[in-house]
This record gives structure tokens, sequence and C-alpha cells, in this order.
């Protein structure tokens, strides 16, 4: 069996996901996501400028490890490949999918909401998850359900995670990160907000920086 490439190293345990309007905004956000201390980025292939955006980052900067999000067939792997990601996350998986990003040798995150997705992911040699929607599957609740039929994979939960609630589910010994929309609000990116974002990224650093000291 086909071992699954590891996910190139970064220091966040914050994914900030990203779905643009416009690939022009990739590059002044990635640039102000660093600024405020996060160094990865999951750009969605939920636009049709996605592949453009992902291309800019990866070209003007590339200390930002760069990942596709919502892989959902694939094609959509040499593709993002292609654009540059150097990972890729789903909010799903199929057979054909993870056939894709393991011939490719891509780093990937499958989606899975129930313990039978777990199992299928699992049985393919993924023990990186993204709970999606976490909110909706039950939150820190499913976490600590999973953790111990499975206590060798750890999960990524996505979907309803907040600044209120994000520090929280790393604190769940199966979390290894958490992805969220809240560090870069599409309003701010379409205004050009860059300072407000590195703010938002800062708050969340300094907050992860004070978990830490605490345990």
């Amino acid at each position: 069996m086909t071992t699954p490439a590891p996910l190139p190293s970064f220091k966040s345990r914050v994914v900030p996901v990203i779905a643009l309007s416009d690939a022009n905004q990739a590059v002044p956000l990635a640039r102000a996501l660093l600024a405020g201390g996060i160094d990865v980025i999951e750009i969605t292939l939920r636009h049709p400028c996605a592949l453009d955006a992902i291309k800019a980052v990866a070209t003007e900067v590339p200390e930002m490890t760069l990942g596709a999000g919502t892989l959902l067939q694939a094609a959509d792997v040499d593709k993002v490949m292609r654009a540059g990601a150097r990972f890729g996350l789903s909010p799903g998986h199929t057979p054909a999918l993870l056939d894709a990003v393991l011939q490719a040798d891509l780093p990937f995150v499958p989606g899975v909401m129930t313990p039978s997705e777990v199992m299928a992911a699992r049985d393919r040699g993924f023990k990186l998850l993204k709970l999606f929607p976490a909110a909706q599957a039950g939150g820190q609740k499913m976490l600590q359900a999973l953790a111990s039929p499975f206590s060798d994979v750890r999960f990524c939960p996505t979907g309803g995670v907040s600044e209120d609630n994000f520090n929280a589910l790393l604190a769940e010994r199966n979390v290894a990160l958490v992805g969220g929309s809240w560090l870069a609000p599409l309003a701010d990116i379409e205004a050009g907000r860059w300072g407000l974002i590195t703010s938002l990224a800062q708050r969340a650093t300094d907050k992860l920086a004070a978990a830490s000291t605490r345990v």
C-alpha cells in the first residue's frame, strides 16, 4: 500500500480557510497573515480564480505554506499541484480522490464526518483527517468520542471554528490543527483591510502562545 506523503512543516496550528473572489487579493492576504505569525493558508477551489490565486502566492510568497482546499475530484489534484500548492485538503473523500493524491504523492488531509469515514481514510493510511463540518458533526464532544476508538488518528476540525473556541478544540489530545475563516473575513479581504487581518492573525498567534505556556 502506498503511504501518504507527510504534510510540509509549518508553525501555526491555525489554518485560515480562504475563499477568494479575486486572485489579486491572494498575495497581500498571504503577506498580512504572515505578518501576524500565521505561516499556513488554505485557498479553496470555490471560485474560478482559485488556481490563479494559488499560483500567485506560490510565486510571490514562497515562505507561506500553501494548501489548496475543496479538492472534490481526482482531476483537482494535478491542477493544484501545477498551480504550486504544497498540500491539499477536502471536505470529504472518495476512493478515486485518494488514489489520485497517493499516486501524485501530494500531502493530503481527507475530510470525514462519521466513524465509518474515519475508518475508510485510516485504511488508506491517512492519520490526519479534516473533521467537517465540525460543529454539525458534534464539535468538541465528537472529537472526544472519536479519541478512544481511533487513538492513532488526529484531526483538523473545520466548520464552526472561531476565535472563541479554537483553543478549546486544540486542547483535545487528538486535535493537531484547526481550520477557520474568522482570521480573514471576506468583507475585510474585499475592502483590502490588510492591517486588520494582520491584527486578527496576531491575536490568534498570541492566544496560541499563551495557551501553550499554561500547559
